[in-house]
């Protein structure tokens, strides 16, 4: 009963949270937005949980991202751009996170991770809310600098922030295509990666993952005023979210699991950065 509770009390402030932020902004057609992105993560989980199967989770972020931001720019009606710059760039990486998630949770036929979580239905419907809170959180101050009276304001601010999200995103790219690459190879099983980009961070993915949702808090910048910039939060919040919550800890505790008892593993977490990159030798 306390889990249940638990369970159900993280749920509503995961969705409390970025309805609140939503609601400083002062923007009705952003604080309908968050509303949205929960309605299709609660929608979703009903089939998940009746079959039992956490396989279109992942692609079901990546649409919601998808779906809300080009929502967005044909209700402003924009003709900027600016707008279709920074929107692009959000379409893009969704299309891209959503299909390589979605292919490798159908090539492994699972995620292991969900094995106890989808029986508890308090549980699961927390996970999905916690996705609401992530897609939210991540596309607040995008939503909230389209849905301003000027719209995304096409300055050097915003290509600085445009470099940032390019240099972020093909990391990321980078990142996850050595480490497709570097399992496929069968005498690489049950081996742990650290060449090319892996080398320079024990996650790189998750630093390119970062830097481009920086990127877009900073093409954002100037065309949030007030309260607004209390948006801005969106890449600390990922920043909290992949290193201490669903993504490195679980990650290392892993590896710790599988490889703490070689010493090239000890090596490695010894000279690799856990997230920035390493610069010198």
């Amino acid at each position: 009963m306390k889990n249940h509770l638990f369970n159900l009390i993280s749920s509503v402030i995961a969705f409390y949270i970025p309805l609140q932020i939503a609601l400083f902004t002062d923007l009705i057609l952003v604080r309908n937005l968050i509303i949205l992105i929960f309605c299709i993560q609660w929608i979703s989980f009903i089939p998940a949980y009746i079959f039992q199967t956490e396989k279109f989770y992942d692609l079901t972020g990546s649409i919601t991202y998808l779906s809300i931001i080009l929502s967005t720019i044909y209700i402003t009606g924009s003709e900027s751009i600016a707008d279709y710059i920074i929107v692009s760039c959000v379409a893009v990486w969704a299309i891209r996170l959503g299909s390589f998630l979605f292919m490798r949770i159908h090539k492994a036929g699972e995620d292991r991770r969900f094995r106890s979580i989808k029986p508890n239905f308090t549980r699961f419907l927390m996970t999905w809310t916690l996705q609401g809170m992530w897609v939210s959180m991540c596309l607040l101050c995008v939503l909230t600098a389209l849905s301003s009276y000027d719209g995304i304001i096409l300055n050097s601010i915003f290509f600085i922030g445009l470099f940032i999200f390019v240099f972020g995103f093909v990391v990321e790219v980078i990142a996850d295509h050595q480490k497709t690459v570097f399992r496929k190879d069968v005498a690489n099983k049950d081996k742990f990666i650290s060449t090319g980009l892996w080398s320079l961070s024990r996650h790189p993915n998750y630093f390119g993952e970062i830097l481009l949702w920086s990127g877009i808090a900073v093409m954002s910048l100037s065309s949030l005023e007030g309260l607004q910039y209390i948006t801005l939060i969106s890449p600390l919040f990922v920043y909290l979210l992949l290193v201490y919550v669903s993504g490195v800890r679980i990650l290392e505790n892993q590896g710790l699991k599988k490889w703490g008892h070689l010493e090239s593993y000890k090596k490695y977490l010894n000279t690799t950065p856990r997230l920035f990159f390493k610069l010198f030798n």
